[in-house]
């Protein structure tokens, strides 16, 4: 049996990791718009990611026998005004994602929770990728994208990811 509070950060990390889903659908679809379509394809598969990663959170709930409690999804509040901007907003979203996953991993540390640290750590690592891969592309925005051909090569790039599921084991 999980600690409440524990209980409780996760529930709210469940909800953060589907809305980042949202978020970067919202992405995605402005990206569209533009006519980027791999820049959107990017953040089509964040979308993917970020709903497996809230999965996982609702499952590690579930196998300790705790009640998953889902809350309403908030409306992505942003206006992008350029090209670069979802990029930034990105970043940043995942700064304020890797700090709540910082912070349940200092309640578990705290309560001496070492199945729950465990299953943090995989979230720990992903993050840091996270935050490098937005930051490098931020980076090879600023190197190519605001020239055209920059622009059409980097989309092209963006085109070809894929979604790969996470690898985490319960």
């Amino acid at each position: 049996m999980l600690d409440k509070k524990i209980v409780d950060l996760i529930n709210l990390q469940i909800n953060k990791e589907f809305y980042s889903s949202f978020f970067y659908m919202d992405m995605a679809n402005y990206y569209t718009d533009q006519s980027l379509n791999g820049f959107a394809n990017w953040f089509n598969i964040q979308t993917q990611e970020e709903y497996a990663h809230a999965m996982l959170f609702v499952q590690y709930l579930q196998l300790n026998g705790e009640k998953v409690v889902l809350e309403a999804i908030a409306k992505p509040m942003v206006e992008f005004k350029d090209h670069k901007h979802p990029l930034v907003a990105a970043y940043d979203h995942e700064l304020m994602v890797t700090r709540s996953i910082n912070d349940i991993y200092a309640v578990a540390f705290d309560q001496k929770d070492f199945k729950t640290m465990q299953f943090l750590d995989w979230f720990v690592k992903e993050q840091a990728e996270e935050e490098q891969n937005v930051d490098e592309m931020i980076k090879r925005y600023d190197l190519f994208g605001t020239d055209a051909r920059g622009l059409y090569m980097l989309d092209q790039e963006l085109g070809q990811r894929t979604y790969t599921p996470p690898t985490l084991t319960l």
